[in-house]
């Protein structure tokens, strides 16, 4: 994923969106990679692995006109759930084979949780990653810990599984100090009110919030106004691809233009 921090509006930030997936899209039929997207309209090529994709969306950032790091930054999901293992009660993060039965990777590597800890770390020193979502296993609470005081204050790290959008689970983690931010889905939680206590309960703890849509989507906009009404200052809504995606982005556009001068790009922090 991609973050148009540089951008100075939202209108201006979708059209750098636009910008760098049309370039990546042209970078990968050049490589003779597929360019068709998922339900999340995004593509999903036969890459080298972890660092061929992080390098190919840098590639593309570039070749859009923009500079990694300073205009457009990277966000990752990892879902680290389906490829962690507990064995004699520590965790391991396999890279060989995931849960969801995609083929067995013979470069993957089996990692111990301190050393995924050090992966991650060296992805956010070697590449412009500001945000990793889900980098641990949702029931890997410790390392959780040891992750946010290893880089939480140079990464925005998102619970997603972790949290599920539950302010009891919430509640845990800002105690023992697991992650600085939190995913939240509407439809994860069940209602609109404890959605609404999740994302004050996080601004209230200096968690920040990002609204998300779902894998399976319809062209209901309903979250880009939570987004803009609880100022969560971010949105995780797919590409820049699919009707069930760009109904979000064009409510966006709609918003600011209503919101005239008084609407602010990004992230506010409430006094």
């Amino acid at each position: 994923m991609i973050r148009p921090v540089g951008a100075p509006s939202e209108k201006e930030a979708i059209r750098m969106g636009a910008e760098v997936f049309h370039a990546l899209q042209k970078l990968l039929k050049k490589r003779g990679l597929s360019t068709a997207v998922g339900d999340e309209g995004g593509f999903a090529p036969a890459l080298d692995g972890i660092e061929d994709a992080l390098e190919s969306i840098c590639q593309a950032i570039r070749d859009a006109g923009y500079e990694p790091g300073k205009d457009v930054k990277i966000a990752m999901d990892c879902a680290a759930s389906e490829f962690a293992v507990q064995e004699n009660g520590q965790w391991f993060y396999d890279y060989r084979q995931l849960k969801t039965g995609m083929p067995k990777d013979p470069n993957g590597k089996k990692l111990t949780a301190d050393e995924q800890i050090a992966y991650l770390e060296e992805l956010i020193t070697k590449y412009p990653i500001d945000s990793i979502e889900d980098g641990l296993d949702e029931n890997d609470w410790e390392n959780w810990v040891k992750l946010t005081a290893k880089i939480g204050d140079r990464c925005q790290l998102v619970g997603d599984d972790l949290f599920v959008t539950n302010v009891k689970f919430l509640e845990k983690g800002i105690k023992m100090g697991a992650a600085n931010s939190i995913l939240i889905k509407v439809n994860q939680i069940g209602s609109l009110t404890e959605t609404l206590d999740a994302i004050e309960m996080a601004h209230r703890h200096g968690y920040t919030t990002v609204t998300s849509h779902r894998s399976g989507e319809t062209e209901d906009t309903t979250i880009a106004d939570i987004a803009v009404a609880t100022n969560s200052g971010q949105i995780k809504t797919g590409s820049m691809s699919r009707t069930d995606r760009m109904a979000k982005y064009n409510q966006l556009i709609r918003i600011e233009e209503e919101l005239g001068a008084c609407a602010k790009y990004g992230y506010t922090k409430l006094k």
